[in-house]
């Protein structure tokens, strides 16, 4: 693939290939974002190339700011720094302008003499750090081109690690030598003083943590973060085609590139990743650490005589300095994704996880998961720092939901008394060792907890799954009301939530109930502990009854779930967000276990708004973004954005238009109106209707048709009917059926048939043309899933899904922006705008499953006449929107799917030709026993025929062919 280097007014875009005209639309208008520091909002239908634009746009931009820097600080350096006679360097001289008498004042009412100093002085330190940095900056190139061209240097981390295994297998020989003799021979009482002559046991210095000699400190000194590109997207196989993208790109062999995760996708110690648990593999982690810094950290004390040491939890193998700093350097050289990492990190024995953390401030371009840069906690932690930096979300479609998602949470009243239990018998236990803050800050994070059970009906003293709640329902507070009526309005919150950041109590309780199992024998010292056993017990119905005793090391050890004190601290930091931008949710079911305390973020960009305010420039891009309103209202302009920072830009598709067909239609084959509303759907003639449609888009459509169903339950319905009327089993002549299961891990399978039974039809050809999926609208195959060629010639979208209006947390929501949001004249209010944007949201979604690339073609049909409405026309993504017919009665609509059909038996060949030809010269099969369509040769039209009941046969005009 020979790379072409597109010109394109004064900046020139290295691109694989000559792109369409659409991408350098899109990288001319990414990159002058980029260089004016505002906020873009990307639109690019999946199939246009939107990677590899956004790719080389940004790397283009970010080539030419830093040749302009490394410019700047050569002339700042030059300017800086006038050699002298004896060699020494001074600043540049003065200006005449600026040579005063020492008695002049300046403005500020200080003598020029002190201005002068106080100039000079910063003019001084400026140049010491490009100084500084430029030799940073030499190093490290020097370094990664060592790494890329010195076999000896690439390889050493093989041999350390052969090393390392060549050690620990003497060691492991030296210890069996041990256990024989001392198994032969018990070992004697030595003498007094007798044993100092003994070896103490050896660490060497790389054991201890430091590398051999040298400071790590004085080494390496942090480097500062580089101008660079945060890229996130939602999944993880996102990225991995990103980078994989980039790969390709003609930036995938200069690019410093480095993939972020979490430690349950990077861990490569494969004792931790047994744990499954995210919380566990982490807590775990941070644990080890703990053990190798305090390994030497009071070693003075560890050396004295003890009759009986107590063992310490094994540090990671895999973080060690040197070797985390050769893999940062490999990370750096070469671009790879998450996968690429771990077997990096498993050659080199060091940790991907903190490796590719330790490449953030020289990387470029950082890959990484949405919540990883959406949550500030999880940034700090990563060390990702965003001043002056630019970010590009990708699949930002529901942005505004990811970051509510990620700020709301939800605490069980089964997980309120767990960790009640838990923390009491902490306190108890240790109670006496415990300073007096922590049984102060212990004792009120109990009364939380016993306050939360307590507002929900519950006693936290009794077993949660036998409470039965006398009051059930939802209620919804503001965050004040709450606190007021559950009584913790005298605690401060803010500090309770330092306290548990900073002690870090739920992962001391975590160790407490893991060490134990979830409960403690009884002893004497604490005989009022027995009771809280039982009710321990028959909370964990799965746990063994006997008294547990501590784990032994060495011992396998079960995996446990996190502490439900975890997850609480995060309801708690919840409730330290300012009133008017969330509520709480109590839900009472009918029992405590099932009820259950909710926080929902109502103001999302409370959150996103120090994203935007750092930032250089954000970016957020997408296939189908429309309608864009939501970020503009929700997002940008309640996280103070000006509406002149704000650029948009959409793009249309690099098919031609005769390979898409969006219809909206308004009425069926039997006239019957096409309105899905609530109070009609379920009506037996809108279900019959449907079925009609249907049977007659299978008779001209080949291949796969993808039918969307507002809800799981209507499908539900609807398959129900259509199989008791016997619409299924016409259906079943031409396509066979699917279903989208409700389960995630069934998902895989039934798209495997699917596509297999699509692939047989298509080549053996006969009366079954390929497949119907029946699918829901947000569920699991309306994001993401690519039905593109054969696998979605014609998608389906059945009534408009307008989501749950009696949910409290959409009318809260509603209301909520009907109060903060301006109301524009001649629009809805804000709320109901909100309803009518979250339905065509994931319409769009749902109808971009089908066109994946230039050469695809497909048909989109809607059904229902509301579709027609001007607003919600507008919300349809423009290269639909401008393609889209509107037919009022179904015969001309069917007439111009007959010409599509036409054009997929020419573009696909013999194999569905037969059928087609039937199908268009006989027409479908009977319309659930009410009509079929004839093609009439003598007038040039469709005809509809069938008969009632109590009808003779008949004939209707439906519409010319032309």
């Amino acid at each position: 693939m020979s790379n072409k280097t597109q010109e394109i007014g004064d900046i020139h875009f290295p691109f694989p290939f000559t792109p369409y005209s659409i991408q350098k639309d899109f990288m001319a208008e990414l990159y002058r974002v980029l260089e004016a520091g505002k906020i873009g909002i990307f639109e690019s239908p999946t199939g246009t190339g939107k990677s590899l634009s956004v790719i080389c746009g940004a790397l283009s931009w970010l080539r030419d700011f830093e040749q302009k820097k490394h410019q700047e600080e050569a002339r700042l350096l030059k300017a800086g720094t006038t050699p002298l006679n004896d060699g020494k360097e001074q600043p540049p001289p003065l200006s005449a302008s600026c040579k005063r008498t020492p008695d002049t004042l300046s403005p500020a009412g200080e003598p020029d003499w002190v201005t002068q100093f106080v100039q000079k002085k910063e003019e001084r330190d400026l140049v010491d750090r490009l100084k500084e940095e430029q030799v940073r900056r030499k190093k490290r190139e020097e370094r990664l081109q060592q790494m890329r061209h010195n076999a000896q240097l690439k390889y050493a981390a093989k041999r350390v690690r052969q090393e390392e295994e060549e050690m620990e297998r003497l060691l492991r020989l030296s210890r069996e030598m041990l256990a024989a003799g001392t198994g032969a021979k018990p070992l004697e009482q030595l003498a007094s003083g007798e044993e100092e002559l003994v070896l103490a046991e050896y660490e060497s210095d790389e054991e201890k943590g430091a590398p051999s000699g040298v400071d790590e400190d004085e080494d390496d000194p942090e480097e500062e973060h580089v101008t660079k590109i945060y890229y996130c997207s939602r999944t993880h196989s996102q990225l991995a085609q990103f980078v994989h993208e980039v790969q390709r790109s003609p930036f995938g062999k200069d690019t410093r590139l480095v993939s972020l995760g979490s430690r349950q996708n990077l861990c490569v110690n494969e004792d931790v990743k047994t744990l499954g648990s995210v919380q566990l593999i982490n807590d775990r982690c941070m644990e080890m650490q703990r053990s190798k810094h305090g390994s030497h950290k009071n070693r003075a004390e560890e050396e004295k005589p003890k009759r009986r040491r107590q063992e310490h939890q094994a540090a990671c193998p895999f973080y060690n300095y040197e070797q985390l700093q050769l893999l940062r350097d490999q990370v750096l050289v070469g671009v790879k994704d998450i996968e690429q990492l771990v077997a990096l990190g498993k050659e080199a024995r060091a940790c991907p996880y903190y490796g590719s953390r330790f490449a953030i401030p020289a990387a470029q371009l950082v890959v990484l998961p949405y919540q990883m840069l959406l949550h500030a906690a999880t940034r700090q932690a990563a060390g990702i720092r965003l001043q002056g930096q630019v970010v590009v979300i990708d699949e930002a479609h529901n942005l505004i939901d990811t970051i509510t998602g990620i700020h709301s949470v939800e605490v069980s009243g089964s997980q309120l008394c767990q960790a009640h239990s838990q923390l009491l018998q902490y306190m108890e236990r240790y109670g006496k060792r415990l300073k007096a803050k922590n049984l102060m800050y212990i004792k009120q994070i109990l009364y939380l907890l016993e306050k939360f059970v307590t507002v929900l009906g519950g006693n936290v003293k009794q077993n949660p799954n036998t409470q039965s709640l006398s009051q059930t329902g939802t209620e919804l507070k503001t965050i004040n009301d709450f606190l007021f009526q559950t009584q913790i309005d005298n605690i401060n919150l803010f500090k309770v939530r330092h306290y548990c950041e900073k002690s870090m109590i739920s992962r001391k309780l975590f160790g407490f109930t893991e060490r134990y199992g979830i409960v403690l024998a009884p002893s004497r010292e604490q005989p009022n502990l027995a009771g809280l056993q039982h009710f321990l017990q028959s909370l964990q119905p799965t746990v063994t009854k006997t008294p547990v005793t501590p784990v032994e090391d060495g011992e396998a050890r079960v995996p446990r779930p996190a502490s439900p004190l975890m997850h609480i601290e995060s309801f708690l930091a919840a409730l330290t967000t300012a009133n008017q931008d969330g509520r709480v949710i109590l839900s009472r079911q009918g029992s405590l276990s099932q009820s259950s305390l909710k926080f929902l973020l109502l103001n999302p960009a409370v959150h996103f708004a120090q994203v935007v305010k750092e930032c250089r420039a954000v970016v957020i891009a997408g296939g189908t973004m429309q309608p864009v309103s939501d970020f503009r209202e929700q997002l940008l302009a309640c996280a103070g954005v000006e509406a002149e920072r704000v650029v948009e830009f959409s793009c249309g598709h690099v098919i031609p238009p005769d390979n898409i067909l969006p219809l909206i239609i308004c009425s069926g084959p039997s006239s019957q109106q096409l309105e899905f509303t609530y109070q009609k759907r379920e009506l037996p003639q809108m279900m019959d209707e449907t079925g009609r449609i249907l049977c007659n888009l299978c008779t001209v459509v080949p291949g796969g048709v993808v039918c969307f169903f507002p809800s799981y339950e209507y499908q539900r319905q609807v398959y129900a009917h259509w199989d008791k009327s016997g619409l299924l089993a016409r259906l079943a002549v031409r396509k066979k059926i699917f279903q989208e299961p409700k389960r995630a891990n069934q998902v895989e399978q039934v798209l495997m048939e699917y596509s297999r039974c699509i692939k047989c039809c298509g080549q053996a050809g006969g009366t079954v043309t390929g497949a119907l999926l029946l699918s829901v609208v947000g569920g699991k195959m309306s994001e993401g899933i690519n039905f593109s060629d054969d696998l979605g010639r014609c998608v389906v979208m059945v009534g408009m899904p307008y989501p749950n209006i009696k949910s409290p947390e959409l009318q809260e929501k509603m209301a909520y922006l009907d109060q903060t949001l301006p109301r524009v004249p001649g629009q809805p209010p804000p709320g109901k705008a909100l309803v009518e944007n979250l339905c065509m949201k994931a319409v769009n979604q749902s109808i971009g499953r089908a066109i994946r690339h230039q050469k695809d073609f497909a048909s989109i049909v809607l059904l229902d006449q509301r579709y027609a409405r001007p607003p919600i026309l507008e919300k349809l993504p423009a290269w639909i929107r401008d393609r889209v017919e509107v037919r009022a009665t179904f015969g001309p609509a069917f007439a111009t799917m007959r010409k599509l059909a036409l054009l997929y038996a020419t573009e696909l060949g013999l194999a569905y030709a037969p059928s087609l030809a039937d199908g268009l010269q006989q027409g479908g099969p009977a319309t659930g026993g009410v009509y079929h369509f004839l093609w009439s040769s003598l007038n040039g039209s469709w005809e509809r025929h069938g008969e009632k009941e109590g009808c003779s046969s008949l004939a209707v005009r439906m519409g010319s062919s032309s």
